[in-house]
C-alpha cells in the first residue's frame, strides 16, 4: 500500500464551492447553502485502508459534532478503475458506519482539484467565513500502528474554531491512498 500525503493547501484559503449529488439522500449540497459555522470536508474513499482504519471515528465525529459545525464527506476517485468508490457502494458504506453527515459524489474530481485533495482521508477545517484554518491529520494512527484513532488533531482544530480562538499552525499532513484520478 502506498501512501501519499496531503497537500497542506495555504492556510487562509477560501473555501472553494461545491455542488454535488448526496449519496444518501439523493439531494444536491452546495457550499452556499449550508449554514455560516465551522464546515469540515473530508474527501473519503471505501477501498482505502486508511479510509477504513478511521471510519469509526469519523463516525463518532459526525455525532459528538452534528449542530455546531457543518461536515461534508467527498469521493473523486475514478470509479471505473476502483467500483468500489461507486456511489451505491459510498451509501452503504455511510450506513454501514453510521455516518451522520452527506457523502457526496464528485464524479468530474473537479471539486477534488480545487480543493487540492491529494489523498483519502484528506481533511480540511474552514471557520464560518470559509477561510481553511486546517489542513492536516485526524490523528497519528495509521494502519499497522498501535496507535488508537481518536481524532485528536482534528478535533484540536474543530474545537479551537468553536471557541473562536486561533487553530494551531502545528499541522502535520494527512497520509492515505492517493486519489485515483482519471485519465
Amino acid at each position: 500500500m502506498a501512501a501519499t500525503q496531503s497537500r497542506m493547501v495555504a492556510l487562509g484559503t477560501r473555501a472553494p464551492e461545491f455542488d454535488l449529488p448526496d449519496v444518501i439522500t439523493g439531494k444536491r449540497v452546495r457550499l452556499a447553502a449550508l449554514r455560516p459555522q465551522p464546515l469540515l470536508v473530508m474527501f473519503l474513499s471505501r477501498h482505502c485502508p486508511y479510509v477504513q482504519h478511521v471510519a469509526a471515528e469519523l463516525a463518532r465525529l459526525g455525532r459528538n459534532y452534528q449542530g455546531s459545525v457543518e461536515m461534508v464527506a467527498i469521493s473523486s476517485n475514478d470509479v471505473q478503475a476502483y467500483p468500489s468508490d461507486a456511489p451505491e457502494r459510498l451509501r452503504e458504506m455511510a450506513a454501514e458506519q453510521g455516518f451522520t453527515f452527506p457523502f457526496c459524489y464528485d464524479e468530474t474530481q473537479e471539486v477534488a482539484r480545487a480543493y487540492g485533495a491529494e489523498c483519502t482521508p484528506d481533511y480540511f477545517v474552514f471557520d464560518p467565513a470559509r477561510r481553511l484554518v486546517y489542513r492536516g491529520q485526524l490523528d497519528g494512527s495509521r494502519p499497522g500502528n498501535a496507535v488508537v484513532s481518536d481524532g485528536r488533531d482534528l478535533r484540536a482544530a474543530l474545537d479551537a474554531v468553536l471557541a473562536g480562538e486561533a487553530v494551531s499552525i502545528d499541522q502535520r499532513p494527512s497520509l492515505g491512498c492517493n486519489i485515483k484520478w482519471k485519465s
